[in-house]
């Protein structure tokens, strides 16, 4: 699968359970990841799996519009 080698793809909710698998996902089939999302919390997939280091990570609240902008901004 070509097709996402080498896309930007950006996932909201990566430190939770279903964005986790995602990530791992799409980075084995080549994506570049960048994930928005809270802090996961303690004992998570996303921190035993160490995802954090594989992929480039921001932490803020979905609801909030500029700091949400300003990411999909830095991504471009």
């Amino acid at each position: 699968m070509d097709f996402w080698k080498n896309k930007t793809v950006v996932i909201t909710g990566h430190t939770g359970f279903k964005g986790s698998w995602l990530s791992l996902f799409l980075k084995e089939l080549g994506a570049n990841i960048y994930g928005y999302s809270l802090k996961p919390e303690n004992l998570s997939l996303f921190e035993v799996a160490q995802i954090d280091q594989e992929l480039e990570s921001v932490y803020g609240d979905i609801r909030d519009f500029k700091k949400v902008e300003s990411f999909f901004k830095d991504v471009q």
